[in-house]
């Protein structure tokens, strides 16, 4: 009988590296938006090919997986959908994919899933992101809720309403105001607005070619969404959209959006041997679960878990990009922490209620306006990426500047 095998050596983890993220301009969703006519997995394969054209210096060989987020996955949006794009992006047909679905932390988990196989040393270069098409693909389009949920009261009914759960929100913390809410989203698409006109958005953005059967071709080079000049008393005059005489309207939320993100993520050795640009370093990461019904309130938990595992607090976290999928998610976050509605930390060149929410892809989005805010900021060491997730859940990720330069934060 042979001799049991030597176990294996331990396996030191390695350094993950946030290179370069991009995304397609955000449309509106429906008959009249830009994408109306574009297939959600043509937007996929523009960020992806977008990622290879900017980087020359990376062999598409070296590509080891390609993880694709969507919420709703079928039609365009199906078929194991970071395979198929990767094929359709010319990846060599060696290149494997998948895809992943967290609701609307689907590209986070993407990100958080594959950079845990380069700290394994499984891979080491992914190109991790999400699609949604909410103009094809209605949240919640095919699918078919157990009878159990609400039958044994497992959630409250409210729970599979998202914008059901921020009115939960503003029950539950009356403190958090409608007009606080509106006044946020009067900031964000103040902020937005600015950032664009400084140039700042533009630069994450690649040019998309779409098609409409009445209007012919045209090119998406800006996103949909914002309302620049949006003010208070624009906004105190919209119906509320989920209960009478409640307080979440179209202006203080996100709306039903179509667009595609990516990020190209390496170990950090391999980055240097590539000759790659190294925009972050992932610290950790951290998902927690809440009640579904105030799903809203589930970057919190997730954020304490993440700073208690790495060892930080709130405090070492010089920039906040914050999705804002509802004014009053953010507010009880930032209230939780003690952070200041209008705290200059806290999602700079304003967030999803301007550009926009396409459900899956909105992780890569924050990540890569963090990377941008990290160059621009070396006096910041820690950064964080959070968002609340349908079902009553929050995702966390910590990131540190590798343009540090020993400051404060």
């Amino acid at each position: 009988m042979a001799a049991p095998a030597a176990p294996a050596a331990p396996r030191a983890v390695r350094n993950v590296v946030f290179v370069d993220g991009v995304r397609t301009p955000f449309g509106k969703a429906g008959p009249k938006g830009m994408y109306a006519e574009t297939r959600a997995d043509d937007l996929v394969v523009k960020v992806i090919r977008e990622l290879l054209r900017r980087h020359p210096e990376l062999p598409a060989e070296r590509v080891d997986e390609v993880a694709v987020a969507a919420t709703t996955q079928i039609g365009d949006q199906g078929l194991t959908i970071g395979r198929t794009a990767a094929i359709l992006a010319g990846l060599p047909k060696s290149v494997p994919g998948y895809a992943i679905d967290r609701m609307c932390a689907g590209a986070m988990t993407a990100v958080t899933t594959s950079a845990s196989g380069i700290a394994f040393g499984a891979y080491d270069v992914v190109i991790a992101g999400g699609v949604e098409h909410m103009g094809r693909h209605p949240m919640g389009e095919g699918v078919d809720p157990n009878p159990r949920f609400l039958a044994d009261k497992l959630v409250d009914p409210s729970a599979l309403v998202m914008g059901q759960t921020a009115e939960n929100l503003h029950d539950r913390f009356p403190h958090l105001t409608k007009e606080r809410a509106d006044a946020y989203a009067v900031a964000s698409q103040a902020k937005y607005a600015a950032a664009l006109k400084a140039g700042k958005i533009s630069a994450d953005l690649v040019p998309v070619a779409t098609r409409s059967a009445e209007h012919g071709w045209g090119l998406a080079t800006a996103d949909e969404p914002p309302r620049p000049g949006t003010t208070m008393e624009a906004l105190a005059g919209l119906k509320t959209s989920f209960r009478p005489h409640g307080r979440v309207t179209a202006g203080n939320s996100a709306g039903l959006n179509d667009g595609a993100t990516a990020a190209l993520l390496a170990d950090e050795e391999t980055a240097a041997e590539l000759g790659l640009p190294v925009g972050m370093r992932l610290v950790g990461y951290s998902f927690a679960g809440v009640d579904p019904e105030v799903m809203g309130v589930g970057p919190v938990p997730a954020t304490e878990k993440a700073l208690r595992r790495a060892g930080l607090t709130i405090d070492d976290i010089g920039l906040f990009e914050i999705n804002e999928a509802f004014a009053v998610q953010v507010l009880a976050f930032l209230d939780h922490f003690g952070i200041a509605d209008d705290d200059p930390r806290v999602n700079p060149w304003g967030g999803a209620i301007a550009c926009g929410h396409p459900l899956a892809s909105s992780g890569v989005r924050l990540m890569t306006q963090l990377s941008r805010h990290f160059a621009e900021r070396p006096d910041v060491r820690y950064g964080i990426t959070t968002m609340c997730i349908g079902i009553g859940m929050g995702g966390t990720v910590i990131w540190e500047n590798p343009h540090w330069n020993g400051g404060d934060k």
